[in-house]
């Protein structure tokens, strides 16, 4: 895929339990982009009150203006499913993230190989270094500010 001129779709899915069997979805933060443009975002999380572990609900506490609030721990992903399309996913986490979208068709890749890391326990650490990008609770716009660092020193080495 070519992330400069492609559209695509980078995807966190922030989940209640590793397995989709045992858990719902939690939280989907998700960004349409077409190349380096930003189409569209997608920020849903369930109601508070429907998040029984507690450690998980503070988790999630951040930005709550910025998200669309849904009592029914399904709707967010058939939501989801329209919003997305068949556009590619480009994804932070491979095992509970496949688990959980695995009823979507679309082509499901880790975005890692895109920014030449490889997934990690620190990598949002390691990407906040390597970009000098300030930390941010959105993981995703972290990776599209890194996709766009990546295409500009790409041009640089090119001119």
């Amino acid at each position: 895929m070519n992330l400069e001129k492609d559209q695509y779709i980078i995807v966190e899915i922030i989940p209640t339990h590793s397995k989709a069997s045992k858990g719902t979805i939690a939280q989907i933060s998700a960004l349409k982009l077409d190349g380096l443009k930003l189409l569209d975002r997608f920020d849903y999380r369930l109601k508070d009150e429907l998040i029984e572990n507690k450690d998980l609900r503070d988790l999630i506490q951040y930005d709550k203006q910025s998200f669309t609030y849904i009592d029914n721990p399904y709707f967010i992903l058939e939501k989801f499913k329209s919003w997305v399309q068949d556009l590619p996913l480009l994804i932070i986490e491979d095992s509970y993230t496949l688990d959980y979208l695995k009823e979507l068709n679309n082509k499901k890749e880790l975005i890692y190989p895109y920014l030449n890391m490889k997934h990690s326990y620190d990598v949002f650490n390691k990407i906040i270094k390597k970009y000098h990008l300030e930390p941010s609770n959105h993981l995703v716009d972290l990776l599209y500010e890194a996709i766009i660092y990546e295409s500009n020193n790409k041009e640089k080495k090119e001119s």
